[in-house]
């Protein structure tokens, strides 16, 4: 018997503007029937355009869309029956918050008695009840976006995308509304497709996310995995802060390498195959370096002068020059103490071989 076929599905798709410059390159990806799957990357990596693709409003230049196992690339907006949220909300400013609410389920001519059912339903599901009534000027920005949202569920689409809808939110807003969206996928297990260049928000909302640059994608896993797994150099500096090391392979025993750093020699976890002579990026989150480490706690072990310290709140960022880099940085939480560091002193790192990735560089990547 064959799997069931993804609720959403890429199959080879390119798009190019002018024919000469691809904006998407041949883009293969699955959605899973239920799943909240984030499309991230920087501008003009071309998230946006895929989800332009997927729900009609541009067409690729190459490949298939399919929605339910079915080509919808000759099937116009409407007849899809995706709820869109966009980041300017686009409710009509003249009509109540109802009247928002009941357009989409008019001009597909439900009944009169069903319309009020649903858009109460609705605005329950936003936490809006009572503000039929309002017109959009007199609610505030979060108020709209879940109008936005409500429009957009009104009429029970299985397949909801949201183009970048928190960024016009200040960030106390925007994580409130990270929360709503959530609970609501939750709620009624809905596949959402969600575009955003805000690698935390991707984070904290995402069922997996697929990291675009360049118009293709990077990767596909969820948050955790790109964090601690990244199999791409770009993929480990967009997700979250990490210190680049360059050098080449020395030696390799099983998924450990040595590897000269011009200045020091490190060991670390292979991610993919390289042989000695190789060139290598190494990458190494700021928290996973020890400070003052107990002597031979590490293979990895160095002694660097402190460059600047910088306070963030709840850590310090420490910058130092180690094994070949001038901007090499930790964290250390906000203790009591943490003055026990000055800028000038020379201090002891540490950190494991597995916690440092040994990436192949991407320029060598196609």
């Amino acid at each position: 018997m064959n799997p069931e076929p993804a609720h959403v599905e890429f199959d080879g798709v390119s798009k190019s503007y002018d024919g000469v410059t691809e904006i998407v390159r041949d883009l293969n990806l699955a959605v899973r029937e239920g799943e909240f799957l984030t499309l991230l990357g920087p501008s003009g990596s071309g998230k946006t355009t895929c989800l332009m693709m997927l729900a009609g409003f541009e067409t690729p230049t190459s490949g298939t869309v399919l929605i339910g196992g079915r080509a919808v690339d000759d099937v116009p907006p409407r007849r899809r029956g995706i709820g869109v949220v966009f980041q300017n909300y686009a409710l009509f400013p003249h009509m109540t918050v109802g009247r928002n609410l009941s357009f989409p389920l008019e001009v597909r001519n439900l009944r009169q008695a069903d319309i009020r059912e649903r858009v109460q339903r609705a605005l329950r599901l936003v936490r809006l009840e009572g503000f039929e009534d309002r017109r959009p000027d007199a609610l505030s920005g979060g108020q709209q976006q879940r109008v936005a949202i409500a429009r957009a569920l009104v009429f029970e689409p299985s397949l909801v995308l949201m183009d970048e809808p928190l960024g016009a939110l200040d960030r106390r807003l925007r994580e409130e509304m990270q929360y709503e969206i959530r609970r609501i996928h939750r709620t009624l297990g809905v596949t959402i497709v969600y575009v955003t260049h805000d690698q935390q928000e991707a984070m904290a909302m995402s069922d997996r996310v697929a990291v675009f640059n360049g118009g293709r994608i990077q990767q596909v896993a969820p948050p955790e995995t790109l964090y601690e797994e990244p199999e791409r150099v770009f993929v480990a500096t967009f997700i979250g802060d990490n210190n680049l090391l360059h050098g080449r392979v020395l030696g390799v025993e099983q998924d450990i390498c040595t590897v000269d750093t011009g200045n020091d020699v490190v060991s670390a976890f292979l991610v993919a195959p390289r042989k000695v002579g190789d060139a290598v990026t190494l990458t190494i989150r700021p928290e996973r370096v020890a400070l003052a480490p107990t002597p031979g706690t590490f293979s990895n072990e160095f002694e660097a002068p402190i460059e600047d310290i910088a306070f963030l709140g709840d850590h310090l960022r420490v910058r130092l020059a180690v094994c070949g880099s001038a901007d090499f940085a930790i964290k250390i939480p906000n203790t009591v103490g943490h003055g026990a560091v000055l800028k000038g002193d020379h201090v002891r790192i540490g950190w494991t071989p597995t916690d440092c990735r040994a990436l192949t560089p991407d320029e060598e990547i196609a």
